[in-house]
């Protein structure tokens, strides 16, 4: 067997690199051959592509967007030859929003820029904050251009408002002109809009550990005030407010929102990202619920669950993939971790969450430590990750008779009715718009 597939994703020559990797299949075309699962295909401006054996003949290459999207192409492996496999994602509406193409959270250039109106979306979370009524060809108007959003960066906020009861009470409570007070301990700072392309109705902003830093090409924000335990964003647009969950920090890797006024087909109205190379599509792929997909970008988990993990937003990713997938009942070698992430930051209420799920899917364990767990786990607020609202309310529900239980659940499940499903982390729309 010396013939080779040579596969890779080439994004935007223009802007940067924004090197990733995403999951992919090698099947044959016929009845022989050589068939691979779960292939990595790097993604990128000129990214070296990763050489696959396979015995000659003709196949069928596919790679697994994070939008869930998947795209083939026909390939014919040569003996003592290695045959290129190209994905073209470069058709990005600007160079500088490439990441967020890749992610599936803005459409791609010819839908972008080639329509006098924008298409309806493909479902409720599409929905721009600002879109008028759809006109009876089915489109919408472009005028989100003259509805600027605004974003509050919240960098330090307060403990207590991380709770579900304050967070219900900011969606109940729309004659406040901004919620981003009634979060923040310091003061929030309003962030200018970003000066680059896409700035009028998709801006994109990007957060380091210890706050705004600048997209390529866009000044250097201002430095100050203190950083705590959990940062937010607050965009607000002609009366809508949403407020999204900034998964900071995150080792030496940055942390994009995009805000989207226009009525996408495919993204979010905010969508928030992490630029991890090796996870970031991973992440993408766990809100999907594709956890066995996302499992393949995650196989490096143990090393980041050590005794004290230096990234325990990435081991909470990682763990919420291997609870997931992995349903053995007896103890595992991951079952340390899950301890270590509940007991040592109370301000990640997922960790409590990822270990009293872990106890109540195991036969035989202490019902009645999973169902303080679960208590405790709610009492520490809101979690980052959108799939921890999910088990969570999941576990509550197991103790229908207890009133403790019944009371948070009830709480979850009514804030779960204000978040974005399909993003990885909490975005919560508190407000909607006035158009």
């Amino acid at each position: 067997m010396t013939a080779t597939l040579a596969v890779r994703l080439l994004l935007s020559p223009t802007g940067e690199f924004n090197e990733a990797v995403i999951v992919g299949d090698i099947r044959p075309a016929g009845l022989d051959g050589t068939s691979l699962r779960n292939i990595l295909v790097p993604c990128g401006r000129s990214p070296e592509p990763t050489s696959y054996p396979v015995d000659p003949g003709r196949y069928l290459v596919s790679v697994t967007l994070p939008s869930g999207m998947v795209l083939t192409k026909d390939a014919e492996a040569v003996d003592g030859r290695s045959t290129p496999v190209d994905f073209d994602m470069t058709d990005s509406p600007y160079g500088t929003h490439a990441w967020q193409y890749l992610m599936g959270n803005i459409e791609p250039e010819r839908v972008y820029h080639g329509a006098t109106g924008v298409p309806l979306p493909e479902s409720v979370a599409s929905r721009s904050m600002v879109a008028a009524a759809a006109g009876d060809d089915g489109f919408l108007p472009e005028s989100a251009a003259d509805v600027p959003a605004r974003a509050t960066w919240i960098g330090d906020s307060l403990p207590a408002r991380w709770s579900y009861a304050s967070m219900l009470a900011l969606e109940q409570d729309p004659a406040r002109p901004s919620v981003a007070p009634l979060i923040a301990r310091s003061a929030p700072r309003p962030l200018p809009v970003p000066a680059d392309h896409g700035a009028d109705v998709t801006p994109l902003y990007r957060f380091g550990p210890d706050g705004p830093v600048p997209v390529p090409g866009g000044a250097a924000p201002a430095r100050d005030g203190p950083v705590g335990e959990r940062q937010f964003l607050v965009v607000e647009a002609a009366g809508a407010v949403r407020l999204a969950t900034l998964p900071l920090p995150w080792g030496t890797s940055d942390v994009e929102v995009l805000v989207n006024l226009r009525q996408s087909p495919t993204g979010s109205a905010v969508a928030v990202t992490v630029r991890d190379p090796r996870l970031g599509a991973g992440l993408a792929y766990m809100a999907q619920g594709a956890l066995d997909t996302a499992a393949q970008l995650f196989t490096d988990v143990g090393r980041t669950l050590d005794s004290d993990p230096a990234n325990p937003l990435a081991a909470t990713a990682g763990s919420y993939v291997l609870l997931g997938t992995d349903h053995r009942s007896e103890e595992t070698y991951w079952d340390p971790w899950l301890r270590v992430l509940a007991d040592r930051y109370p301000w990640l209420s997922d960790g409590a969450i990822l270990r009293a799920v872990r106890l109540l899917r195991r036969p035989g364990a202490d019902l009645q430590e999973a169902r303080n767990g679960l208590i405790n786990a709610f009492d520490r607020g809101i979690p980052f990750y959108t799939l921890g609202l999910t088990w969570l309310a999941d576990g509550l529900a197991a103790f229908p008779r207890d009133p403790k239980c019944a009371s948070r659940l009830d709480q979850v499940r009514r804030l779960s009715w204000l978040v974005d499903m399909r993003e990885p982390f909490l975005i919560l729309d508190l407000r909607q718009g006035s158009t």
